[in-house]
């Protein structure tokens, strides 16, 4: 089943996205902003990645997709708790040039979507470097999460230490969000 958002699909990944995949975290620019990655990743450990997580129904890694230009980056629920209802979020668009153009905030809409209503999650939360602006802007300014804290001194990036902002969005916030904004209101 692939998860439909207004400008992006949501969908397994599969074989053939490794190597872009593979070049999105080996870019620097990018593992800069990242709180994890930060060592070159070659295309035998990304197989065996990928070969990992096929039978892993704790943690779903979903392509993110574009009509126009196909694989765009990934979208994560990760850490799924049945039991208390909650799971880490995180998104990456690996394609600079689409960037700024409302396929983030789309992602994480439809992410949000099927979290809260298929999964029947009540709580997702996320992790930001405090110096990647795009990211908190689109989350706390555009989808409604909560700056729940910080870590400080968290990651080393560029021979300084960055504090890691912890947010946050309960499903009450999503329900209220998609009234406000109208956001799935197309939809029959």
């Amino acid at each position: 089943m692939n998860i439909k958002g207004k400008k992006v699909t949501l969908r397994a990944l599969e074989r053939e996205d490794m190597e872009e995949l593979r070049n999105f975290y080996n870019d620097p620019e990018i593992a800069n902003l990242l709180g994890g990655w930060t060592l070159p990743i070659s295309s035998e450990q990304q197989n065996r990645w990928f070969d990992r997580i096929e039978y892993d129904d704790r943690n779903l890694r979903l392509a993110i997709e574009t009509e126009e230009d196909g694989f765009i980056g990934v979208s994560n629920i990760l850490n799924i708790d049945y039991k208390n209802r909650s799971a880490h979020h995180g998104i990456l668009i690996g394609k600079k040039n689409m960037r700024g153009h409302g396929y983030g905030r789309d992602t994480v809409m439809a992410t949000m979507k099927y979290a809260f209503e298929e999964l029947q999650l009540n709580r997702l939360e996320g992790d930001i470097l405090e110096h990647n602006i795009p990211s908190y802007n689109l989350f706390i300014q555009k989808c409604g999460w909560v700056e729940e804290g910080r870590k400080r001194d968290y990651a080393f990036r560029s021979n300084r230490y960055y504090d890691q902002i912890i947010v946050s969005i309960l499903k009450k916030e999503y329900e209220k969000l998609c009234l406000e904004l109208g956001y799935w209101k197309s939809e029959v």
